[in-house]
């Protein structure tokens, strides 16, 4: 099992990402489903938890969803696994500032493969030592949402440019280089990601692939939530709701579309080009 931490600062307060992670959520569901494939919503209901955090009872939101992949997969799995292989089911408990996200694969993998995500939201810059309680040895990766080459080239897009983007319904960037540690407000999301495969002779390769991935995937969400402050940033958490109740809706019929959206792991192959 390999774990890693990983940093994502925002130039956000962290009660305004509370909603702005939210609408980002179901704003990039929508932009990745299509053609049989992205995300399904099952469950979105509330819960309370004594377990959740040991100590502590917390409420927030609980939902399950599906995600079908397989085109979004590093081309290496696609070859290697069945179609099967890329239903991954989600289960995330939502209490922010914490959020536990586990993923299974039920259909294919079973017991033999989950990732857990636990995440805490702090008002510093990532300055916390271990603010989920890691082990001690752990790689901690830094992912800077003003950074295009996290997201590569071929994704890129001027609307979506952190670096340069200034929304108009609050005063905010444009993020230079040394934003992460002088702009006015700051907050950071902490990740801390366990990923256990279970299969002889690919475990250390396919784990290690999925870690590759994490720093684009939470850069892109996170970006996003940035760059599309101005569509929510004056959105109630009920007109956030509803957004998300609506999201489920074209969810499914966007996934009976003949249509693909979205990335796919291969058009990071030059990442850094």
């Amino acid at each position: 099992m390999i774990i890693k931490e990983y940093r994502i600062p925002l130039p956000l307060t962290v009660d305004e990402f509370e909603r702005g992670l939210l609408y980002a959520v179901s704003a990039c569901s929508r932009n990745e489903t299509g053609g049989g494939e992205g995300a399904e919503f099952l469950v979105q209901e509330e819960f309370t938890s004594d377990t959740l955090r040991p100590g502590q009872t917390v409420t927030g939101t609980y939902t399950k969803k599906i995600y079908r992949l397989r085109s979004k997969a590093p081309w290496v799995l696609q070859k290697l696994l069945p179609p099967e292989a890329f239903e991954i089911h989600e289960e995330s408990w939502n209490a922010y500032p914490y959020c536990k996200t586990v993923l299974t694969n039920p259909g294919y993998m079973k017991e033999n493969f989950h990732q857990v995500i636990e995440t805490l939201h702090l008002p510093d810059n990532g300055t916390t030592e271990n603010a989920l309680d890691g082990p001690e040895k752990r790689e901690i990766v830094w992912v800077d949402i003003a950074d295009n080459d996290v997201f590569g080239s071929k994704n890129y897009k001027k609307e979506k440019d952190a670096s340069i983007f200034e929304p108009e319904s609050v005063e905010r960037g444009p993020l230079d280089e040394d934003w992460i540690d002088e702009h006015d407000p700051i907050m950071c999301a902490y990740k801390l990601v366990s990923c256990h495969f279970k299969w002889t002779g690919l475990q250390r390769m396919v784990e290690k692939t999925i870690h590759k991935q994490y720093p684009r995937v939470f850069g892109l969400m996170h970006r996003d939530a940035y760059v599309l402050l101005d569509e929510w940033f004056n959105m109630s958490m009920e007109s956030i709701r509803e957004y998300e109740e609506e999201t489920a809706q074209v969810l499914r019929k966007q996934l009976a579309e003949p249509e693909k959206r979205g990335t796919t792991c291969n058009d990071d192959d030059n990442n850094n080009k």
